[in-house]
């Protein structure tokens, strides 16, 4: 057992080191384990309009600016996430990511999240004030593929009647495999990208970890 730790704390020594400019030393400690357990598997439900949903998106009165204000009130970050009946990687994202209980619980506990339909009809309050439909809202979002999540800063001072680019942090597109999903709503809860910008930087370093510890897990394993 004492072999093991050694092995494990040899090679995420080098893991961070090697990646040293996605964030500072003293910072790594804040963050959540760069994987967990897959079980308990999270499944979805499929809704009548033919999409896949987690009981915990929010439901609210689709005012967004309110709800990241919500948000922030409950400690946590905004997200809006488009999806679409028959979309593939809609519904991999819910049965073969979201299904992770490691991925699920982080994302829950950091995250609001708006459920939207690429074509939907429901009337939604953008930023600024603009009322439009789902569609309409996709739209002028210029949004294409799905699922396409759109992560929000956390404080608008200054950008009152702003919306799109002004107040969005990063949109992450279409099928994206547990580990990148996982880096993301990471990278954003902990507010890495106020200090290195470059996301890939940073999942290359929480790669670099998770190779580590299933080397780790093998070695002793055999």
């Amino acid at each position: 057992m004492a072999r093991t730790r050694l092995v494990i704390a040899a090679l995420l020594t080098i893991a961070f080191a090697s990646n040293a400019p996605a964030i500072a030393a003293g910072e790594k400690g804040d963050l959540p384990p760069p994987i967990g357990p897959v079980s308990p598997a999270v499944v979805p439900t499929k809704g009548g309009d033919g999409i896949y949903h987690q009981d915990w998106f929010l439901n609210s009165f689709l005012d967004l600016k309110e709800d990241l204000a919500a948000a922030n009130a409950n400690g946590k970050r905004f997200a809006v996430i488009f999806e679409q009946r028959g979309c593939l990687y809609c519904t991999k994202m819910h049965t073969e990511v979201l299904s992770q209980r490691y991925i699920n619980d982080y994302v829950r506990s950091n995250f609001d999240i708006i459920q939207l339909d690429l074509w939907g009809a429901r009337e939604v309050t953008d930023f600024d004030g603009t009322v439009l439909t789902e569609k309409k809202l996709a739209e002028r979002w210029r949004i294409q593929f799905t699922p396409s999540i759109v992560f929000f800063k956390d404080d608008l001072t200054g950008l009152e009647g702003k919306w799109g680019g002004d107040v969005e942090v990063l949109r992450m597109m279409l099928g994206i495999g547990p580990g990148t999903f996982y880096d993301v709503f990471t990278w954003i809860a902990h507010r890495v990208y106020e200090k290195d910008p470059n996301f890939q930087r940073f999942h290359l370093m929480r790669f670099d970890e998770r190779e580590a510890l299933k080397t780790a897990k093998s070695e002793t394993v055999n």
